[in-house]
């Protein structure tokens, strides 16, 4: 790298007017080589032992203003580096430093990436170096197999198996023995994996199955987002205060901390799992930094390589530029449905797409280097293209590959790993695609609530902020508060009703009231408000609260069905029916939620376009019942057992995270036990 560096600092030289190797007088080829080789080396010294202290002072600051740091440190890096340089000939302006300092590592970047690709033995040498330095701290892990829980947030089953057909992915097509050979057009190998869908809760977003997930309980989380009553609070999943406090509610509830109790990383994660090691993970981050709060831990162990930083700086501006073309092509093709990706979402899309990424899949492969038993990490950029470009949209099938890139990375580490890994892939979520209710009617969710309450219309409907992952991870590295707008943290217990929107699933609260409000209660308040919301053609069904039947659905044309008649019906089960199988226990497990709101909407679907009307400024939605939302994948290795029976389903978040819980005991590893086994020792 060296010699590289030298080489790209003389054709700097070369080209910059600002950037002098040579006196004034002019010097010799050989002296002016010298004076760049000298400066490259000691610019890398510098690099290397003076930028991980800068950066481990930095992580005071925000982390996404850390990357936008990294030129203007590399730069002055090689201020220094020029002014010891013993030759005293060399010569550069400030403003021209900061351009050399970051070519000269993107250029070393890039060539140490190429021959590690094409050089067998130099990549196994570098990740053994690696592996040998963060063992040095940490005991000898066991001899029994690790697993690696790799989270693609937001691709469903349908899209994934879209993907290796289209040979978008071929790492996962290879492990599912679906690449083929050309010639034979026959599978080059048998499989390694087999995938399985999944179908989740009513509540179709990530808060919901990822807390089941790691924590095996979402009880009481309806949504995305809701309005407690007794606390006069919205909690928001993405919210670090709400995930903290749902994080606390569930271990109470399972009495266990989690997945990753024991020996266990949590990388990018709503929630820990229990993990000791955690990083960028959203439920700590509002603690002060301790030793029990690492949650930014995972931005220096990566930015301390100043070729990372500038590798990932670099990527990052091209994907602000890459979403910056999509969509004004997208706006001049006039392409239906679209929303606005305008502000900051650009920054917000490359912060997931490249920087979190970067982050976490770094942070993964320093645990397999130093044999973690457990390690759960969630990639959120797919679900973040999703939402705005669509969730089958060529922005999103770039995404994809990446994805598959990074997991190709992860197996190739995994082979350099002191134990044995199973490499698990599921998704927490799908999307469905369609347009919003507020584009194909022109007013929002809450403007048909005000009607129906007979409450004035704003002329202008208010637009519904977008409340995916990536947006609070952006807030949490920023250290702002995740607050959106239209949305009050602590509303004013009032008369007028709060609405809101996760994905197509909406909530009405009446805040003055401080119990679920009944049927009755509803229609003699408001008269006509259920009949507005049920008769209109983009809402699928309600669910209310009702003195005589406990719970009913109703539906457009007075259809209402109670809960405990919907499987007990001759025909179709009412408004339910598109929906499919599973919708009436989900609606009816939610109905029993404490904090479930007086009115559940879910918005209109079309079964043969597999489209939902959201309610949030998206394009790709989830949160609620129908469509592709509902079914995410969970990809394992053969060598565990089956998830599930042959004829039977996997339903439900918790039921996935006993499916996780039993592949860690088959490793015959320390793990958290099962509650059966908990009764048992108390008997």
């Amino acid at each position: 790298m060296w010699a590289v560096s030298t080489v790209t600092m003389l054709v700097l030289a070369g080209i910059l007017p600002d950037f002098q190797l040579q006196s004034p007088d002019g010097d010799s080829a050989t002296r002016i080589a010298m004076t760049a080789a000298l400066g490259a080396g000691a610019f890398g010294v510098l690099s290397a032992v003076v930028w991980p202290l800068l950066v481990r002072l930095l992580l005071l600051v925000p982390a996404l203003v850390l990357g936008l740091l990294v030129f203007f440190l590399n730069g002055s890096l090689l201020l220094v580096a020029l002014r010891i340089n013993p030759s005293g000939q060399s010569e550069v302006a400030p403003e021209t430093a900061v351009i050399v300092a970051a070519v000269m590592s993107a250029v070393a970047s890039a060539t140490g990436g190429a021959l590690a690709v094409r050089d067998d033995d130099a990549y196994r040498r570098r990740l053994s170096r690696l592996a040998i330095r963060r063992r040095r701290s940490r005991p000898p892990c066991a001899a029994t197999p690790g697993t690696v829980f790799l989270q693609f947030d937001g691709v469903g089953h349908d899209v994934l198996t879209a993907a290796v057909a289209k040979g978008l992915m071929p790492t996962v097509a290879g492990w599912l023995g679906a690449a083929e050979d050309r010639p034979t057009h026959r599978p080059t190998h048998q499989p390694s994996h087999r995938l399985t869908p999944w179908r989740t809760d009513w509540s179709s977003q990530t808060g919901a199955s990822q807390l089941g997930i790691l924590h095996g309980s979402n009880f009481d989380v309806p949504a995305f987002r809701w309005y407690e009553k007794e606390h006069r609070e919205v909690m928001v999943c993405n919210r670090p205060t709400s995930a903290a406090e749902l994080q606390h509610r569930a271990i109470e509830r399972t009495a266990d901390g989690g997945l990753l109790t024991l020996d266990g990383a949590s990388r990018g994660n709503l929630f820990s799992g229990g993990a000791d090691e955690q990083a960028l993970v959203l439920s700590i981050a509002t603690r002060r930094r301790g030793r029990e709060n690492r949650s930014r831990a995972g931005y220096f162990a990566y930015f301390s390589d100043p070729a990372n930083a500038v590798r990932t700086a670099l990527s990052f501006f091209a994907e602000v530029a890459r979403e910056i073309g999509q969509s004004t092509t997208a706006r001049l093709r006039r392409q239906r449905p679209r929303v606005r990706r305008g502000g900051l979402y650009p920054f917000v899309r490359a912060f997931a797409t490249v920087v979190e990424r970067d982050v976490v899949v770094a942070a993964v492969m320093g645990d397999l280097l130093v044999g973690r038993t457990a390690v759960y990490a969630d990639l959120v950029a797919y679900d973040e293209v999703a939402h705005h470009s669509g969730p089958h949209s060529r922005d999103a099938e770039k995404v994809l590959q990446r994805l598959d890139r990074a997991l190709a990375l992860i197996e190739k580490a995994a082979e350099h790993a002191p134990r044995q890994y199973r490499i698990v892939v599921l998704s927490d979520h799908g999307q469905s695609p369609g347009e919003t209710f507020h584009t194909r009617y022109g007013l929002t969710l809450g403007d048909l609530v005000r009607a129906g309450c007979g409450l004035p219309v704003p002329r202008r409907a208010e637009r519904t902020h977008s409340g995916t992952e990536a947006r609070a991870a952006v807030r949490a590295a920023l250290r702002r508060p995740v607050e959106e707008g239209g949305e009050k943290h602590r509303p004013t217990r009032d008369s007028e009703p709060i609405v809101l929107a996760s994905g197509n699933l909406g909530l009405v609260s009446f805040p003055d009231v401080p119990h679920r409000m009944t049927k009755e209660e509803l229609d003699a308040r408001h008269p006509a408000l259920l009949t507005t919301l049920a008769n209109h053609p983009g809402v699928g069904f309600l669910l209310v609260r009702s003195e005589e039947h406990g719970g009913v659905v109703l539906g457009a044309y007075g259809a209402e069905i109670p809960l405990d008649r919907l499987d007990r019906l001759d025909g179709p089960a009412g408004p339910l029916a598109v929906f499919g199988a599973g919708a009436a226990d989900a609606v009816r497990r939610t109905h029993s939620f404490p904090h479930t709101a007086d009115i559940m909407v879910n918005s209109w679907y079309d079964p043969e376009s597999g489209e939902v009307l959201a309610f949030e400024e998206q394009i790709g939605s989830h949160g609620g019942l129908g469509g592709a939302q509902g079914r995410p994948f969970l990809l394992s290795p053969v060598c565990v057992s089956e998830p599930v029976g042959e004829r039977e389903e996997l339903v439900g978040a918790e039921a996935v995270h006993q499916v996780l819980r039993r592949w860690l005991r088959e490793a015959d590893g320390p793990q958290v036990p099962l509650a059966e086994d908990r009764q048992e020792n108390a008997a």
